[in-house]
């Protein structure tokens, strides 16, 4: 599976002044990692955000999210966004934030 690079330019702009980033090709797609962390990733033509398990269910509430799926195990605290509900740079800086917000809370690996 590769991933969209348009979508990828865009997160790595949202993430321009994140100290600690990383980017590693993981899952199929790219990941962005903070300090370690995987914050955020585009896999296919969706971004993958963690948000944590604590926010996980106001995530699945929002426009074209669903829980992200390992290997037919859901992932609490992990959600796909598809592409449609991304198409607004607000909309992916949104997203983008949630994460970051997140993995913020997490010790440095």
């Amino acid at each position: 599976m590769g991933f969209d690079q348009g979508l990828a330019e865009r997160v790595r702009a949202a993430l321009a002044d994140t100290s600690g980033l990383t980017e590693k090709q993981m899952f199929g797609g790219l990941s962005f990692l903070v300090d370690g962390n995987l914050c955020v990733g585009v896999m296919g033509d969706e971004l993958m955000a963690r948000v944590g398990p604590a926010a996980t269910e106001a995530a699945l509430a929002r426009p074209g999210s669903r829980l992200f799926d390992m290997g037919g195990r859901p992932m609490k605290g992990w959600v796909n966004v598809h592409q449609d509900a991304l198409e607004a740079d607000d909309a992916l800086a949104g997203w983008v934030g949630d994460a970051l917000a997140f993995v913020h809370t997490l010790p440095p690996k």
